[in-house]
């Protein structure tokens, strides 16, 4: 309980407040605006926190991705057009709803949906990950090779449709993570003669190139600054959708199951739960005829599970270290960068910063709920944000912040050529998520892997006759070949039917 205080004292600090505010409205106009996300709004933001307090750090990263989780409706119910991946099935109804003359409704039972699905997945979170940290302080470096190799597989396996692609993507990230000294014996690798490389490549040049330098040029690149991301129309204020919501009691309770369930999966991520809640709302609804005509449920349903993910995805995220999806990866490359490493030791020896985490999303969710009621007028206007400004803005705020990080011009060189590698890899249709996800944990995997094989005295078997390893390999191996069985399945009844 002194631990809680001790958190609430810090975030109770008004500039610590005001930053989470600010990291909340940035989130929502970030998400909420097409082709922009919250996984851009904290690569923006990360390098600007290196000089902070890493309390009031991480408490604003964490309240950036609580605002751009709910943000994303916005776009999906006034154009029709997601904000962020996390919000498609949001527009089948939404924008039905908007065409119907019913606006501030969909967007008074987004706002209120977003808010039921993230308080509480949080509470959960906070109860669960103390009792998962004390079984994962007993796993040893097989069980956390095992854990490794399970989440990128997942990620993986989850690039439905382009497997080999996804692998491609897994295999770039861990190859990279080779570069500078070896973590258990620090031998120089692929340095080329160069002492800058010694650390391997800088997390933040990582980050930037990746995710702002090369989604901001392919989208200047095909011009995506149309007029179809403009609403005409009015929005009236905020109203409690009380009947909604008491006619959907088993279908909100449903989709927050789903949402924190498939938040807590390595790589399925908030825009899975989206589409899976929608999808047995509609199945188990008396009026499933009436989704993608205006239906509230269909509102209702996508957006408790996508922002329940987020409670999901702190989990594994504080308990084991393992990213729940690309933005939590994003926000361990930040605890990183502030020296803090996640895991099952974190709530043991730093007790405060951990409880800090779970209330500073907290706040995130009441700020964002009070910012939507109090802004649902001004919604439109964040639709109409000038892209030929705001791109370079952010790029240069990128760049400057890659440099104030490491004061080395070759951080910035690093950050440019992954933006060159970010295009080809959106230009050959590479999903980055398993790149970013190996790259964290590749040193983890490399490190575990070597330190098991040393203690085993050279009897790589222990992997698969430890229950726990073994188990964790077997979901991994399970989670590359399913995907590949029912893809031949399908072909291979298709050629029957010819």
């Amino acid at each position: 309980m002194a631990d809680f205080l001790s958190a609430i004292q810090i975030l109770a600090n008004p500039m610590c407040l005001l930053l989470c505010l600010g990291g909340c409205l940035l989130g929502i106009i970030l998400g909420a605006i097409p082709g922009l996300s919250g996984s851009l709004a904290i690569t923006i933001i990360l390098p600007m926190t290196f000089g902070m307090d890493s309390n009031i750090a991480i408490a604003m990263l964490i309240s950036i991705w609580v605002g751009s989780c709910s943000g994303g409706f916005i776009g999906a119910i006034l154009l029709g057009i997601p904000g962020t991946p996390s919000s498609v099935a949001t527009c089948y109804d939404g924008h039905a709803m908007t065409k119907k003359g019913e606006v501030t409704r969909a967007l008074s039972i987004g706002t209120v949906s977003n808010f039921i699905g993230t308080l509480p997945s949080i509470i959960i979170a906070m109860i669960a990950c103390p009792i998962i940290s004390k079984f994962a302080v007993m796993m040893g470096p097989w069980e956390y090779f095992g854990l490794g190799m399970m989440a990128i597989a997942m990620v993986v396996g989850v690039s439905k449709g382009k497997m080999m692609k996804g692998m491609l993507s897994a295999g770039i990230g861990l190859l990279l993570t080779q570069v500078g000294l070896s973590p258990v014996s620090a031998t120089p690798r692929f340095q080329f003669g160069t002492t800058v490389l010694a650390g391997g490549f800088n997390m933040l040049a990582v980050v930037v190139g990746l995710f702002a330098g090369s989604m901001i040029f392919m989208d200047y690149a095909l011009n995506d600054d149309s007029e179809s991301k403009q609403f005409k129309g009015e929005i009236g204020s905020f109203k409690f959708p009380a009947a909604d919501f008491a006619a959907n009691i088993g279908n909100t309770v449903r989709s927050f199951l789903i949402g924190l369930g498939i938040g807590f999966l390595p790589g399925m991520g908030s825009g899975l739960s989206n589409v899976v809640a929608y999808a047995a709302a509609k199945n188990s609804s008396k009026r499933g005829e009436e989704f993608g005509t205006g239906c509230p449920d269909g509102i209702i349903a996508p957006e408790v599970a996508n922002n329940a993910s987020v409670g999901g995805a702190i989990i594994p995220m504080i308990s084991l270290g393992i990213p729940g999806d690309t933005t939590t990866a994003l926000l361990l490359a930040g605890l990183t960068i502030h020296g803090i490493e996640a895991g099952p030791l974190l709530q043991s020896y730093h007790p405060v910063f951990a409880n800090m985490i779970f209330i500073a999303a907290m706040f995130g969710a009441v700020f964002t709920l009070i910012v939507e009621i109090l802004g649902i007028r001004f919604f439109p206007y964040l639709l109409k944000a000038p892209y030929h400004y705001l791109y370079p803005a952010i790029l240069v705020l990128c760049f400057v912040g890659v440099y104030s990080n490491s004061h080395s011009m070759f951080a910035v060189f690093c950050a440019f050529g992954f933006t060159l590698l970010g295009i080809w890899m959106n230009y050959a249709d590479i999903p980055l998520t398993p790149f970013i996800l190996a790259y964290v944990l590749g040193s983890i995997l490399e490190s575990n892997f070597r330190k098991a094989i040393s203690y085993a005295r050279g009897d790589w078997t222990r992997f698969f006759t430890r229950p726990v390893s073994c188990i964790f390999i077997i979901v991994a191996v399970i989670s590359i070949v399913w995907p590949l069985w029912q893809d031949y399945k399908e072909k291979k009844s298709k050629k029957a039917e010819v």
